[in-house]
């Protein structure tokens, strides 16, 4: 048994995934396992900065720009869950429909205000928006959840009507309704992707611990907390 701990940061997506596959490890490691949640962009920011991480869990896209600049570790890159985006509206509010590319379109064109989040989720949103030509007519009705913020809690306030977040950050919330994930042929998923941080100490450990979140034994929990095990 050792009192050796390992220090990771990860976006609030993976939040409460990661602190129950975070637990599990240090059960049979003996390991004190600290993951900090922030807001995607912000979790980016300080390991820009330099601040030391044993383990830093982001979407794909981000993780490759830190490795680019030589933050993390290139090699023992883990895929562990992939993440889709759903639809949300407040609790006992009539549900739009949104069973088609059409039908959500005009959904969005009646609703007065749309909540979305930061980071590759919200930026496919936007590009959607641009693709339908309706970027210029939706600007002024978009709320953008600040990093960290839950679109669940603009929603839960009535602060807009409909609100685009991926499941894990949505599921269980109070006040809200998630009516379901995007339309056939919309759909917007984020692969979360861990990595060794360059500066570690503790460099086999920290890969021990994502070898153990990638491993197709914690598929079921995954699934539970609205995400899928990559597969491939």
């Amino acid at each position: 048994m050792t009192s050796k701990s390992l220090r990771g940061i990860c976006s609030m997506a993976t939040r409460q995934l990661l602190t129950e596959l975070g637990a599990s490890f240090s059960e049979h490691s003996g390991m004190v396992i600290d993951i900090v949640a922030v807001g995607g962009v912000d979790a980016a920011r300080r390991v820009q900065a330099g601040e030391q991480f044993d383990v830093v869990v982001l979407a794909a896209d981000a993780l490759d720009g830190l490795i680019a600049a030589g933050h993390l570790r290139a090699d023992g890159q883990r895929a562990l869950v992939d993440s889709a985006v759903a639809i949300a509206v407040p609790a006992g509010t009539p549900p739009p429909d949104i069973g088609s590319e059409e039908a959500l379109r005009r959904s969005l064109l009646t609703a007065n205000r749309i909540g979305y989040s930061t980071g590759p989720s919200g930026t496919a949103l936007l590009r959607l928006f641009e693709r339908w030509g309706l970027a210029e007519t939706l600007a002024g009705r978009l709320l953008q959840a600040r990093p960290g913020v839950p679109v669940g809690s603009l929603l839960a306030t009535s602060q807009v009507d409909i609100g685009f977040q991926q499941l894990s950050e949505l599921q269980g919330l109070d006040g809200i309704h998630v009516l379901g994930g995007m339309p056939p042929g919309l759909e917007i998923v984020t692969r979360f992707v861990g990595a060794v941080g360059s500066a570690s100490t503790q460099v086999d450990a920290a890969q021990e611990l994502l070898d153990f979140m990638a491993a197709p034994a914690h598929t079921a929990l995954k699934l539970r907390h609205g995400m899928t095990a990559p597969t491939h």
